[in-house]
């Protein structure tokens, strides 16, 4: 159940604490006072979107925060959706939710823990059903039809199934079409094994290019890194007074002072012994270096010729070498697709049929049990609706057959008369505003029984709707109430009566500045609100307290 929830400047309400009870919660109030403000705090706390028209004129930001408390149902799928998130709860008693909404950003919070609106939106669609003046006319729709029988039937399984097949099969055709739309035409195909074969025989390798660059750089400068080498090598151990000559004249030197300090003469000569030999390895690996650069004309044409057949292959296909090789692997992957299409396509359709057969077979089990779900939906829909004061009205769920999708194939009609003689038409086409308003409710109060969604929020379900028939459609949300929390703007006095807590909204002008108030009735101030709503006056006053009496039973914690 939701707690409690609190507005700080949000549209015209400076602040509002609202403690709700467990059963039905009734919100009345002038029209124009505001009402949906306190609606719309709640649809932010399961994740709506706000801008900054709701931030009440005169401040900076708003902000709205409430408190959920958990049953056994919704707490472990709560649970389950906050771990996904990387939040670990501290406990899933109660949950927390706080929104604060500024002219340029939207911060959101459970449990102090920042989320996303779509995490606030995924919890709120475990929560709360709410069902505004606009639901009844969704209830025409016959995807929402549809929706609603599934739900109730509580066949998420089925339809699971369904969809699974659906996405396998709308991949494989997604794929065939493709295949289909870029399979090369002859003329292109003998395009392709053109450049294929212009690739193939030159058989570019991996990286060549780079390394052949390399050695031609080497190639083309060899005479300066032979002079250099040499010389170099010859600076080191060849010529007079050679680095290896100074080094043995040390090492000499070192062997006198074996004479006087043995200890560290050692140490110093195995060092300059070393040195020594680092100095005519260095010597011998630059002649050897010089000997290896070394190259006839004839292969270094060979290298320049391969380098432009290269670099031809790159500006055509390329710009890299990786690309050129790449794009051999596109067009003999064309060419093989053109050669071989007959077979593709007889592949594609074999798995097509597989397919279809798969989703028809599933389609099939969801239209049986959908049919089965459809029979006991229309006989507790009209035992609801006799409770509703159509005592002699009818109510059915027509089938037909569709075109097998992702939805099953099967379209559902709600069909409905409110009086004996008349043959059951589709809802959209017979109900009024006011029927429309009680077949909604008994859709909810029916749809209460099969899902686990534990609050329920009416925004003026009775509207269109009076006299015995308010009565009876309050007395059958107190019902509700015995199994939900509800939530319920009206306009009604006959249902305002029996809820079990009683909410007035106000507004105010001072100094041309407008408040919206919110306030929980005690017995006496609820007298006074039913009053108004029958129109006021002493009369009026006594019927509210004899109405108030009546329901009395559900009327605790007033």
């Amino acid at each position: 159940m939701l707690k409690w929830m609190r507005l700080k400047n949000l549209a015209l309400v400076d602040r509002a604490d609202l403690e709700f009870g467990p059963g039905f919660n009734v919100i009345t109030g002038e029209t124009g006072a505001g009402k949906s403000v306190i609606m719309g705090g709640v649809g932010l706390l399961l994740g709506g979107r706000a801008d900054k028209s709701a931030i009440r004129i005169g401040t900076d930001r708003c902000e709205v925060s409430g408190e959920f408390v958990l049953d056994k149902n919704s707490a472990p799928r709560v649970g389950a959706i906050l771990e996904e998130a990387g939040i670990e709860p501290d406990s899933m008693e109660s949950l927390l939710v706080r929104r604060v909404i500024t002219a340029s950003s939207s911060r959101n919070f459970i449990n102090e823990s920042p989320v996303t609106l779509q995490i606030l939106h995924r919890i709120g669609e475990l929560l709360v059903d709410i069902h505004g003046a606009n639901g009844s006319h969704q209830l025409l729709k016959n995807r929402t039809q549809l929706e609603t029988l599934d739900r109730f039937g509580k066949l998420d399984a089925e339809l699971a199934r369904v969809r699974a097949a659906w996405k396998v099969l709308a991949d494989l055709r997604a794929e065939k079409k493709a295949f289909m739309e870029t399979m090369p035409s002859a003329e292109e195909t003998a395009r392709f094994r053109r450049d294929a074969a212009e690739i193939e025989k030159a058989a570019p390798a991996p990286g060549e290019d780079a390394e052949l660059e390399a050695r031609h750089s080497i190639a083309a400068h060899s005479k300066s890194i032979i002079e250099i080498t040499l010389s170099a090598a010859n600076a080191l151990s060849e010529c007079e007074d050679s680095l290896a000559d100074r080094a043995g004249q040390v090492r000499r030197m070192l062997g006198d002072l074996e004479k006087f300090d043995p200890d560290h003469a050692e140490q110093f000569i195995a060092e300059m012994e070393e040195i020594t030999a680092r100095i005519v390895s260095l010597s011998g690996d630059l002649a050897g270096h010089a000997s290896d650069v070394e190259i006839d004309e004839g292969e270094f044409m060979a290298m320049e010729e391969r380098m432009r057949v290269l670099q031809t292959l790159k500006r055509r296909y390329g710009p890299a070498l990786d690309d050129v090789i790449a794009h051999l692997s596109f067009l003999r992957s064309k060419i093989d697709a053109y050669d071989n299409s007959e077979a593709i396509r007889a592949q594609f359709e074999r798995k097509e049929r597989e397919l279809q057969k798969r989703l028809h077979e599933a389609c099939s089990t969801l239209s049986a049990a959908r049919k089965k779900a459809g029979a006991a939906i229309a006989k507790a829909i009209a035992a609801e609706l006799k409770k509703l004061g159509f005592k002699r009205s009818g109510f059915d769920v027509a089938f037909s057959e569709t075109e097998e999708s992702g939805d099953g194939a099967d379209r559902v009609e709600f069909l409905f008369t409110a009086n004996p003689g008349v043959p059951l038409m589709p809802l959209r086409e017979v109900a009024s505003s006011g029927e429309l308003s009680r077949v909604m409710l008994a859709v909810k109060t029916v749809l209460a029984e099969a899902d686990s969604i534990p609050i329920l929020i009416f925004d003026e379900i009775d509207a269109n709707i009076g006299g015995e028939t308010a009565s009876r459609v309050g007395q059958e949300i107190a019902a509700l109430a015995d199994r939900k929390q509800i939530l319920c703007i009206s306009h009604l006095p006959q249902v305002a009566c029996c809820a079990s807590v009683h909410f007035m909204v106000s507004k105010e002008s001072a100094a041309d500045v407008t408040t919206t108030s919110v306030s929980r009735l005690d017995t006496k101030s609820r007298i006074g609100e039913i009053a108004r709503m029958l129109g006021g006056g002493e009369l009026a006053e006594k019927h509210a307290a004899a109405m108030l009496r009546r329901t009395a039973p559900r009327n605790t914690g007033v």
